[in-house]
């Protein structure tokens, strides 16, 4: 398999493993869809790591397979690579990034997918669709331009350079900069952390960010109040506020 699903302890380690450096072909993109789609539902998965190895997070995609494809092979094929991407976005639970080495192409695009973003510090990331006389189609033009801003995310895409882990911080492209050899440990602890945390608040916490961005502030605030109001139903929200009366803050166990 060229990605797999390891759970360890609540943490769901969604693996690439495509050597030398996980091209993201049509047989992977699948198999990624249905392991996000299987991290997703599993109950015993409450937070997510996406690693690609010591080496290499995706250096993007097949570009062998991509130069015989047609416009209507492309175009039949498009919906379902933007797909399994989606389906990694739409994990209703945390989900951390852990980028060694090259996150190019659609290896930038699937680090877009995830919720924080852990980068080694000789990390490169960038979209070089440009120079083979192309825009990024897995969703880098709409998640790039809401995570680091339309001009950022033009610069990037309009010239295809690489951003080293430094500047990929500077314009908020990822979130942490560490050691190479640390970056999977980080990244499950930052995993593991919130797979302790309260599932349900956890998953419309990331619902009411994500589709409020997606709207106007009005239709933002809706989204919250449905989803505020809805975790008075839930055992975390009762076990919560148990703890917090009775123990004080930050000391509640959820199961």
């Amino acid at each position: 398999m060229t990605v797999t699903l390891e759970v360890d302890e609540g943490v769901g380690t969604v693996r690439l493993d495509r050597p030398p450096m996980n091209a993201l072909d049509s047989t992977t993109q699948d198999v990624l869809k249905a392991v996000a789609e299987e991290a997703a539902r599993r109950p015993d998965v409450r937070a997510v790591v996406v690693w690609g190895g010591e080496k290499v997070f995706a250096a993007g995609a097949d570009i062998k397979e991509m130069r015989a494809m047609s416009y209507e092979d492309m175009a039949d094929r498009a919906p379902d690579l933007q797909g399994a991407f989606t389906a990694m976005a739409r994990i209703p639970k945390p989900v951390v990034a852990a980028v060694t080495g090259y996150a190019l192409g659609g290896g930038c695009e699937l680090a877009l997918c995830a919720d924080f973003r852990i980068a080694a510090d000789d990390a490169r990331l960038g979209q070089p669709e440009i120079l083979l006389g192309l825009i990024p189609g897995a969703g880098g033009t709409q998640r790039l331009a809401r995570l680091v801003g339309p001009s950022r995310a033009k610069d990037l895409i309009f010239t295809g350079r690489t951003v080293t882990a430094a500047e990929a911080l500077a314009i908020g492209l990822v979130d942490r900069v560490v050691p190479a050899g640390e970056v999977y440990e980080q990244a499950r602890a930052w995993a593991a952390r919130l797979a302790r945390g309260p599932a349900y608040a956890l998953r419309a916490a990331k619902e009411a960010v994500d589709r409020g961005l997606e709207t106007d502030l009005d239709t933002g605030l809706a989204i919250e109040r449905a989803l505020f109001a809805g975790l008075f139903a839930t055992a975390d929200r009762e076990t919560g506020m148990r703890s917090f009366v009775e123990e004080g803050p930050g000391k509640a166990r959820f199961d």
